[in-house]
């Protein structure tokens, strides 16, 4: 079930993520879409506004014809006669001449024919009022027309003539496309760059931090009426730019966060949970571990009990001794046992109650090797200690502490090797503030790999099969919360030669 329940939050959490990240693409993909729209609508403007004051210079140039006394140019005007321009640029390149004036004197021509025999008919003055005027009209707009087929003749055929500086006020065309790019809402710092058509920069506002990637410059050509080899082009590029498209998507920032946050919320959990389950199965382990133990120890006692009712066993002094010698024996082997589960709950309760004071780590040591001097030399060992701390006075437990430093030896009788005696040695250094305990066998020793998973609760070193010692794997784990409660630290190391372990505990002194 708890894999099952993994395996689908796992599964909607990296699908969520996912769909984010897709959600975010689109909007920067759209975001993006629309801001080179936008630009690329402001720049066209542009090109249509120089074409525009082009030619109302090349109809000013014209100042002394009908067409401007009668038409001062003017939006409307200009309009029209970019329309005309275009429409002789495309006749221009059809047909590779401009008509308008062989269209003129035809009508000229036409006109003569007309008026002869006009001249012999008689007609009302009205009539010839009318077609006066309808002449008049005609002659104008062919004049006009003329003119335009000129200004267009000119725009085609020496407009692009004259050099791209002279034909643009380049701070002006920038102010021009910063009040254009402002009207659309793009208030952003760009550089503008003008080239030929060799691409070689003919103006550029400001130099680039750095080389900018082709796609992130717009393009726009500066006069479409120029022939393609001739032809200049507007480059802008936005620095700002990413910054600007990421406030687009900065509102989905904080659910990015959050789902971040229950995602590292969701792994803890699911890292807690096996953590547990894994505590719990060691739990239920030692609890059966325990009773079992605890089994052996109460029936002893039970049988020997009953012994002892017998009359015949009371009248034998030296079976009465052995019995009650067992008895004892068995007592204290429960009294351990009891002490093991009162040391476990030392750890349900996380924080144990120290009755602190004043103790110096010296006299401790030399106390606790002197009683316990007589188990290890019934092992055939020897015990030694080598006090060098000057600062040994530190605030601590005595009850705990003396049981830390007593696990930690009988841990060293426990698992002694059989073909050597064995050697124990306590000793005690001052580093600053701080003074080092530290107590060294010559035993079996530990492997690299489980030197720091001795301390985890319930752990024991694989022995495989082989069970010579007795144990729930509290022990070393007593040592390092008692370590810890007490603001010091504990860790193990293999002896010199990869023979034995030391136990180094750093505990504070009252100066620290």
């Amino acid at each position: 079930m708890i894999w099952m329940l993994t395996g689908v939050m796992a599964f909607a959490f990296i699908g969520l993520l996912i769909l984010q990240v897709q959600y975010i693409a689109t909007i920067f993909k759209t975001s993006n879409e629309q801001f080179e729209s936008t630009v690329r609508r402001s720049l066209e403007k542009v090109s249509r506004d120089l074409e525009q004051d082009e030619a109302r210079r090349f109809l000013e140039d014209s100042s002394g014809s009908d067409f401007m006394y009668k038409n001062p140019p003017n939006q409307q005007n200009i309009s029209q006669i970019m329309q005309s321009i275009r429409m002789q640029v495309i006749k221009h390149d059809s047909t590779g001449k401009v008509n308008g004036i062989e269209e003129f004197e035809t009508y000229q021509i036409s006109r003569q024919r007309i008026q002869r025999p006009q001249e012999k008919t008689a007609k009302s003055t009205i009539v010839e009022t009318s077609e006066k005027l309808q002449n008049e009209t005609t002659e104008r707009y062919f004049r006009q027309k003329t003119i335009l087929d000129e200004v267009a003749y000119k725009l085609i055929h020496t407009g692009y003539l004259t050099p791209i500086e002279k034909r643009l006020d380049f701070k002006l065309l920038q102010n021009t496309i910063r009040a254009d790019f402002a009207n659309n809402g793009l208030n952003l710092p760009f550089i503008l760059m003008v080239v030929n058509h060799n691409d070689q920069v003919v103006y550029q506002s400001e130099s680039l931090s750095k080389n900018p990637k082709s796609s992130e410059i717009i393009t726009q050509v500066i006069f479409p009426i120029d022939p393609p080899s001739k032809r200049n082009y507007i480059k802008v590029y936005f620095p700002t730019k990413g910054d600007y498209l990421s406030e687009s998507v900065s509102f989905l920032v904080p659910s990015i966060i959050f789902s971040i946050i229950l995602l590292v919320i969701f792994t803890i959990t699911i890292f807690t949970i096996f953590r547990m389950k894994k505590l719990s199965e060691m739990k239920n382990d030692f609890i059966n571990n325990m009773t079992h133990e605890l089994k052996t120890p109460v029936s002893t006692i039970s049988i020997a009990a009953q012994m002892m009712k017998d009359s015949d066993i009371s009248k034998s002094p030296e079976v009465f001794k052995h019995i009650s010698s067992v008895i004892n024996d068995e007592t204290k082997r429960l009294g351990f046992l009891v002490e093991k589960v009162l040391q476990m709950s030392l750890f349900e309760n996380q924080k144990a109650t120290l009755k602190l004071k004043e103790l110096d780590v010296n006299d401790l040591i030399a106390g606790i090797a002197h009683t316990f001097k007589i188990k290890v030399e019934k092992s055939g060992g020897a015990i030694d200690i080598d006090l060098q701390a000057e600062n040994s006075a530190i605030l601590a437990d005595e009850m705990h502490i003396t049981n830390m430093l007593f696990n930690l030896m009988d841990n060293a009788v426990k698992y002694r090797r059989e073909d050597v005696p064995l050697r124990l040695m306590a000793r005690t250094r001052n580093e600053g503030d701080k003074v080092i305990i530290s107590i060294e066998d010559n035993g079996i020793g530990i492997k690299k790999e489980n030197l720091k998973k001795v301390f985890d609760r319930f752990y024991r070193v694989p022995t495989g099969n082989v069970h010579n010692v007795k144990g729930f794997g509290l022990g070393l784990a007593y040592v390092r919360k008692v370590a810890e409660d007490h603001k010091g630290t504990i860790r193990a190391e293999n002896g010199l030669g990869n023979i034995g372990t030391t136990f180094i505990i750093t505990l504070p002194t009252i100066k620290n």
